[in-house]
């Protein structure tokens, strides 16, 4: 244990009477200014006790000391179910984040470099001949208006039509249909008479029209109105028609129609490319006309960050030698110029430190793993200077290369020396083992854990048989990642490869057998994974009829358009284009499923059994029960998501929102269904002595067992126990869940389906948020796939995975542009043999070499 740099007499925080959430009772005394390490399986409760029980708590003691009016403006949390807390300072909590990540958000908004890099570039940024005012620090922003590109809004993708998408045969004539992207049946006569009536000719080959009559029907924004007369009717009246270009009619659809149908067919008249008008870059052309040490500001933003560094080194070193520094070329002082580059360099070695110097300020947050993530945020709380804090961190190694963590412990106990203490939430037995104290809950998930198994230093916990983590925090079998390794039944080969760091690759993947894609972060890896294979199979797959392989993809994705829209807009550059030379080994693939860490919904009302269909069978119980029938309800009225059953006040929400003029708004539990979703009509209906909400309100391992004569129910809730996610509830939100909890119930979902031709299952960082011994259970469902005769690939850190795979393909040497090529595959003995290989150390101790 670390001497307690202030000297106080109880240097501990001590923790009475917790009962948050399925903690039960628990007194505990932790540590300050040390590194405590909670464990535990998932969902044993630990995050119960460091985040909403001892941060929670520190939270709301700051908020009472806050005035009562600025209080109002704070959103605030619950108050935690915990007798009594001493010796508690301030927190500050570093959690993984969850929720949909925006393509406007970047690594220079997260850790706010940006906004100095704007200032320095609006205060000593060299700005051309003519303009006569400096632009404000908003104008170097493209989500601002005064600094998005006009064309594309910020994002710089443009979404275009030209005359070559919207008239694919000229030859035609607008009455035989030469504007192809205009509707169809009557719409199609319709803006015929409106085009004769405006004095058009309909009947010319459309190459024979004036290019500027062309360009007006196609491009116009005008819509003037015309009075038509039907020729062929004689019954109908004349009426008003309204002209609409091909281009206005087109994005009109796009923005306003309910119709798939429809939107798909006018969205192959669309081209999306590089914004024309700013490059990409999603600036105005004034703004990047403005320049620092010969750069713009797009220039800068599209560095790596240990580039960017040595441009702005050079202006850091200038010193106060004479009385006036001299001025820029714009008459700006350069002690400006000095102080803003002082500060940018010195946050700057921060994440460098941190491994991350790889990443460019403009790198977009959706591309980011969890990991750099939370190295992100971590980095802006180091530069904070904050002493006799407590930092608690939920899972900072997750989505971490063994040699990535390194830098990371030596940033906690950095903190640690800076006065602080560090509480982390961990899987990573490692990190664990450099901890100085250890707080283990268990002994299992849900109902059966919420106990401390132990308190105390870390070599104490050896001696505790109860203990999920003792036998992974001291294993007994240093090899037990070896097994027979299976031989590969075909090959899935690619040559040459090339999009974003992977140069002109050729890969080879094994099929029906385990491989394991490892690297360094920033190698490669889940290009490609998640791009490069992903995008290869599909096109195959689709290269015949739309099949229930492709129906398969897009229900474990789980896109809509949102996300569509979000990946689209990303900004793209000339390595943004996938390129393959040749494939060969694809006929072997029948199916594809991606099994990726996005959300399984986007708001409260999708959950865990919304999501893998089990709740269908639920609300048919329900519904066939005598009282049910009697009143004549079908399975519809148990839905929380459609008026009947549900509780009108909170609209199935189980919480009601309330708006506050100039203030954030504010929420709690619906004051007519307390939080249950459902009217009392609907919850006087009962399935074995419960209501529909007390089901929802069930754990995994509960419903098992209460809905085991349930074939339909029971078959997806034996799954989900399967791959370790017995503790959660049924009705547990969608934005409550980690990316690793969303992949597993992914999985589930997949698991539960019938079997049908070979398939090739992607997942990426499936062990993220997992204890050890899930990741046992998980593995033991992996292995299962490939026994029946499927391929799966996997993104992975853990060398628990790594060492039980049949094959690794080892990704770098390094991250960036020193990495996207393979430094060794072959068996993991082999590649644990590899000199070359900065996995092979941490591969060799797991296997015992």
């Amino acid at each position: 244990m670390p001497e307690n740099p202030r000297g106080d007499a109880d240097s501990f925080v001590r923790v009475r009477g917790a009962n948050e959430n399925n903690l039960r009772d628990v007194d505990v005394d932790v540590p300050r200014d040390a590194i405590v390490a909670f464990t535990g399986v998932s969902g044993s409760g630990k995050s119960s006790l460091a985040f909403g029980t001892i941060f929670t708590e520190a939270q709301r003691r700051y908020l009472e000391s806050v005035a009562p009016y600025a209080r109002r403006l704070i959103q605030q949390g619950h108050d935690p179910h915990v007798e009594s807390i001493t010796g508690l300072p301030p927190a500050v909590a570093l959690q993984q984040r969850r929720g949909a990540p925006s393509s406007r958000s970047s690594v220079g908004t997260v850790t706010t470099l940006s906004n100095s890099l704007r200032m320095l570039f609006s205060r000593a940024g060299t700005f051309p001949a003519g303009f006569t005012t400096r632009l404000d620090s908003d104008a170097f922003s493209p989500n601002t208006a005064a600094g998005a590109c006009p064309e594309c809004h910020g994002v710089g993708v443009a979404h275009t039509v030209t005359e070559d998408t919207l008239v694919p045969d000229p030859s035609l004539s607008i009455r035989d249909g030469a504007i192809a992207a205009w509707p169809g049946a009557w719409q199609a006569k319709n803006l015929r008479d409106i085009t004769i009536a405006l004095g058009y000719d309909v009947d010319r080959p459309w190459r024979e029209l004036d290019q500027a009559d062309r360009d007006w029907l196609l491009f116009t924004d005008e819509q003037p109105v015309v009075q038509i007369t039907p020729q062929r009717d004689r019954v109908a009246k004349p009426y008003n028609g309204r002209f609409w270009s091909a281009k206005k009619f087109v994005f009109h659809t796009l923005a306003d129609s309910q119709s798939a149908s429809m939107r798909n067919r006018v969205l192959g008249f669309v081209r999306t490319g590089v914004c024309p008008l700013c490059g990409g870059t999603g600036l105005r052309r004034e703004t990047l006309a403005v320049t620092f040490a010969g750069h713009s500001i797009a220039e800068l933003n599209a560095l790596p960050i240990r580039e960017l560094a040595e441009v702005l080194r050079p202006t850091t070193q200038i010193r106060d030698a004479a009385p006036a520094l001299p001025t820029t070329e714009s008459g700006e002082r350069t002690d400006v110029a000095v102080a803003i580059t002082t500060d940018l360099v010195a946050r700057i070695q921060v994440l460098l430190d941190l491994g991350l110097g790889y990443l460019g300020l403009g790198r977009v947050t959706t591309t980011l793993s969890p990991g750099e993530m939370q190295r992100l945020r971590l980095a802006t709380q180091l530069r904070s200077g904050l002493f006799g804090v407590v930092y608690v961190l939920d899972e900072p190694s997750a989505g971490l290369h063994p040699d990535d963590a390194a830098p990371l412990l030596d940033v906690l106990e950095q903190l640690r020396a800076s006065g602080n203490s560090v509480f982390v939430v961990e899987h990573n037995m490692d990190v664990v083992r450099r901890a100085d104290w250890i707080v283990d809950v268990g002994p299992g998930a849900g109902e059966a854990g919420g106990a401390v198994l132990y308190s105390g230093e870390v070599a104490g916990l050896a001696a505790v048989a109860d203990s999920a983590t003792r036998p992974f925090l001291f294993p007994d079998d240093d090899a037990a990642g070896r097994r027979e390794r299976r031989e590969a039944v075909g090959i899935l080969a690619l040559h040459g490869v090339s999009l974003h760091n992977l140069g002109d690759l050729d890969v080879e993947v094994p099929l029906g057998v385990f491989t394991a894609v490892t690297g360094v972060s920033g190698s490669g890896k889940s290009t490609l994974v998640s791009r490069v294979l992903r995008e290869v199979v599909e096109r195959h797959l689709r290269g015949g009829s739309v099949d229930e392989a492709d129906a398969d993809v897009a229900a474990l994705e789980v896109e809509d358009a949102s996300e569509r829209i979000a990946e689209a807009t990303l900004p793209s550059t000339s390595t943004d284009t996938l390129r393959v030379g040749s494939v060969t080994g694809l006929d072997a693939v029948d199916r594809l499923v991606r099994v990726d860490q996005k959300p399984i919904g986007r708001t409260p009302r999708s959950n865990l059994a919304t999501y893998t269909g089990l709740f269908d069978a639920v609300r048919t119980v329900f519904a066939d029960t005598d009282l049910a029938r009697e009143r004549g309800y079908t399975p519809g009225r148990f839905s929380f998501n459609v008026a009947g059953g549900r509780c009108e006040t909170c609209l199935g929400e189980g919480y009601v929102t309330v708006e506050l003029l100039f203030l954030p708004g504010s929420y709690g539990r619906c004051p007519t269904c307390h939080g249950a979703r459902y009217n009392p009509e609907t919850l006087e209906v009962t399935f074995r002595g419960k209501n529909v909400a007390e089901v929802l309100a069930m754990t995994v391992d509960e419903a098992a067992t209460f809905l085991a004569a349930v074939p339909a129910a029971f078959r997806s809730l034996r799954t989900l126990q399967d791959v370790g996610l017995g503790y959660l509830r049924l009705g547990q939100p969608a934005t409550e869940l980690s990316g690793g909890e969303a992949q597993r119930i992914k999985l589930a979902t997949e698991l539960q389906r019938a079997r049908r031709g070979h398939t090739l299952y992607l997942l990426d960082e499936p062990t993220t948020g997992l204890h050890p011994a899930d990741v046992r259970l998980l593995l033991a469902q992996l292995h299962a796939l490939v026994d029946a005769g499927d391929t799966v690939v996997v993104v992975e850190h853990d060398m628990d995975v790594v060492a039980a795979a049949d094959w690794v393909m080892d990704l770098g040497p390094s991250g960036g542009d020193a990495g996207g090529r393979i430094v060794a595959q072959g068996t993991p003995e082999a590649v644990a043999a590899e000199p070359g290989s900065r996995t092979a150390p941490h591969l060799a101790r797991r296997l015992g070499g």
